[in-house]
């Protein structure tokens, strides 16, 4: 199965006008241009492109051929400004929650809807340009030293780097109030001050502030890993993990799911109680993830049902008679050859493929989801009856 897919950008007013278009060789649409989404999640359904069932949503498709929905969603992702500060539930807690708020009566598309699906969201994100990030808790020492330099000039500052040390820094700043809030305002004012000796943190804060003034989250910020990584580094993002992307364009791939728990830095839906239930606030030693050379090609493999390959030249995925399921973004042209038929990809096409390996690309920049080790899902998990 070869089946050609498309889809247009999301308009989030934290995208870039100017990178989606650029990278994948479109016209810009003039809007913020935030993700291109390739899959069958509803909340944004790539659609046929082209032959007898052109426009029909590819879940829809693979519903009526008795196929599995696929178990990964794929994303070109670009950011302009800082996204929100979120994490992802596990699979059971995702499980719990789509329930509970369907049994709640809460629309599946409610912009107050946490829960959008029954899936976990583990996720990798690729850089293809200088891209950076806050990923993951630093240690507490790591944390006191901006906070203890901002503090020595307001004090003001002096309550977050207590909580730090008693261990409950993200707490406290979530829940807000008139503390958190001069914090916020004295680290925004001192910030230029300690750029000297902790230039990163201090950029950190000047982001933020000039987009999201006066919210927690530029604190909370100062308690996580603020990475910088070049073209081909990668981070995954596990359960759990606390994070805000805050620049660059990256390919991102990710499990089936829209379930986004977020703290702060958004004008959209907080929900403060998951997103405490779910962080993982244990110190994350380094949040990248290290890619592996192949023939060909450079994969990402984390501890995930999928796993992530950029094509350079040609490569060949699945040995014979092995099935391989996934999407295929081509980047540049490319020839294909899956199940024993050749095809050609134009720039910036894609494809869902469900076939026999060997899946070859020749001549290629392109990019390869995988499915790996999938877990049986039910065929339409979300075709059941929705409440208004």
């Amino acid at each position: 199965m070869f089946v050609p897919i498309a889809n247009e950008p999301r308009s989030y007013s934290w995208g870039s006008a100017t990178l989606i278009a650029d990278y994948l060789g479109r016209t810009p649409s003039g809007a913020p241009e935030a993700e291109v989404w390739f899959g069958a999640h509803p909340g944004c359904p790539s659609r046929v492109a082209g032959g007898e069932h052109d426009g029909a949503p590819l879940g829809a498709l693979l519903e009526a051929e008795g196929r599995q929905q696929p178990a990964l969603l794929l994303k070109v992702l670009a950011a302009a400004e800082p996204l929100s500060l979120q994490a992802h539930p596990d699979e059971a807690r995702a499980r719990e929650g789509f329930a509970r708020e369907d049994a709640a009566g809460i629309p599946r598309d409610a912009p107050h809807r946490s829960y959008r699906d029954p899936f976990s969201k583990p996720e990798i994100i690729v850089a293809v340009t200088p891209f950076e990030a806050l990923c993951g808790f630093r240690s507490h020492q790591a944390a006191l030293a901006p906070l203890e330099a901002l503090a020595a000039i307001d004090a003001r500052v002096a309550p977050v780097a207590d909580r730090v040390r008693a261990g409950d820094a993200l707490e406290w700043l979530l829940a807000g109030g008139d503390e958190v809030a001069a914090a916020v305002a004295a680290a925004t004012e001192a910030a230029p001050r300690i750029a000297a000796a902790h230039p990163r943190d201090a950029d950190t804060i000047a982001r933020i502030a000039a987009t999201h003034p006066g919210d927690p989250g530029l604190l909370i910020a100062l308690l996580l890993h603020r990475v910088a990584l070049a073209p081909g580094e990668a981070l995954f993002l596990p359960a759990g993990n606390v994070h805000a992307y805050l620049e660059g364009l990256g390919i991102e791939l990710m499990g089936p799911s829209d379930n986004v728990l977020r703290g702060g830095l958004t004008p959209k839906h907080v929900d403060v109680e998951e997103l405490l239930a779910v962080a993982d606030r244990s110190p994350l030693a380094d949040p990248r993830l290290p890619a592996e050379q192949l023939d060909g090609a450079v994969a990402y493999r984390p501890a995930a049902p999928f796993e992530l390959r950029h094509v350079q030249g040609s490569h060949e995925v699945g040995a014979p008679g092995e099935r391989v399921r996934g999407v295929v973004l081509a980047v540049s042209a490319a020839d294909v050859e899956v199940d024993g038929s050749q095809r050609s990809m134009a720039p910036s096409e894609a494809a869902w493929i469900d076939a026999e390996g060997p899946l070859r690309l020749d001549s290629a920049d392109a990019w390869i989801a995988l499915e790996r080790d999938t877990p049986a899902r039910p065929d339409n998990p979300w075709d059941t009856p929705r409440h208004s």
